[in-house]
């Protein structure tokens, strides 16, 4: 099943069925899980089972009034008093001891006495595949959940990763050229780092965190230590092609570039925003250039003056003077209206500074 028609169903089943979502490793399935609990309004209760004992479920003994009793777990205790999504992963590697705790709560919603709380939804997740260890599920537990079996398709991922602040437009770009990159289908050799779309992002996450933004490392700006970064997350065969993808990568851009193309939230307006200055006043020259020679639509001066402004003062200001040596009347009229006041002040204040 796709991720969006998944969320989709899981969303409108009652509180009380229990979800098993089954999949190989690193396709996200804790991502899925926090987007169908942020568009139920619920917060989630994530819990790794595979790293849980017994006594991480059931809670610790306690003895009150000459009675031994089990202290629930604080997690355990809020699923109870309020709704959550309460989230339970690798379910097939954990014990055999916590395994049984996790289905008194899916089959009977309590444990220990302690009633989950009527609207508190509970979303199990196990990994599949002959590369992984794992304990097999009873089939006759199956038939307590509601069970999917995720395929997540690349057009899945780049919906996410288009809203997602950690994903870097780079690296989108190179996954919607490159899909197949995206998740390793074929053979696992022991030892050997595969991609998937975990380790993509935790490799946007990394590279930014060292000020190694795919962005940022274009062409001549390339830093050869980013490819020792990817191979660790996706291995030395893809991170190599990435690599070869940012060093090769086109950094050139025409005015036609900025006057067509130079948008809010498009790519290559991040790639125009970081190019040199001398790069810019290039692309200025060029654009007032092409204002000579013809008619320009107010659109595109638009985003022309927009990238101006995002300049320095100077370049602002030498921008203008580029377009009212153009002597086109009706497109210094369009840049004036634009630009025209703030020049003018940018002006004023050098001369009685």
């Amino acid at each position: 099943m796709d991720i969006k028609t998944f969320i989709n169903v899981v969303s409108s089943l009652p509180p009380h069925i229990a979800v098993l979502a089954k999949g190989p490793t690193g396709i996200g399935k804790s991502h899925i899980v926090h987007q169908i609990a942020k568009k139920l309004n619920y917060p989630v209760l994530d819990k790794r089972l595979a790293y849980m004992t017994e006594g991480d479920i059931v809670g610790l003994p306690e003895l009150i009034d000459s009675v031994t009793r089990f202290a629930p777990v604080d997690w355990i205790v809020r699923a109870c008093n309020e709704p959550v999504v309460l989230f339970l992963d690798e379910l097939n590697r954990a014990t055999v001891e916590v395994q049984q705790c996790a289905f008194q709560l899916v089959l009977d919603r309590e444990l220990n006495g302690n009633h989950l709380h009527p609207e508190t939804r509970v979303y199990v997740a196990v990994n599949e595949g002959s590369d992984y260890q794992v304990t097999e599920m009873d089939p006759a537990l199956l038939r307590r959940f509601y069970v999917s079996d995720l395929n997540p398709t690349t057009s899945d991922w780049l919906a996410w990763a288009h809203k997602s602040e950690e994903i870097d437009d780079v690296l989108i770009e190179y996954i919607e050229r490159f899909p197949a990159h995206l998740r390793h289908t074929g053979e696992f050799a022991p030892g050997v780092v595969y991609p998937n779309p975990a380790s993509w992002h935790r490799l946007s996450q990394s590279l930014s965190y060292a000020n190694m933004k795919p962005m940022n490392m274009l062409g001549d700006n390339y830093n050869s230590l980013l490819l020792s970064v990817a191979k660790g997350f996706i291995g030395e065969a893809t991170a190599t092609a990435f690599a070869s993808f940012l060093k090769d990568y086109n950094t050139s851009f025409s005015a036609t570039d900025v006057l067509d193309k130079y948008s809010k939230e498009s790519l290559i307006t991040k790639l125009i925003d970081n190019l040199s200055n001398d790069k810019k006043n290039s692309l200025f020259k060029q654009i007032a250039t092409l204002a000579k020679k013809k008619d320009l639509e107010f659109h595109q001066v638009q985003r022309a003056c927009k990238l101006a402004e995002k300049c320095s003062d100077e370049m602002l200001v030498n921008f203008m003077y580029l377009i009212l040596d153009t002597k086109h009347v009706d497109n210094i009229r369009f840049f004036h209206k634009l630009i025209g006041k703030k020049v003018q002040l940018k002006v004023n204040a050098t001369i009685n500074g």
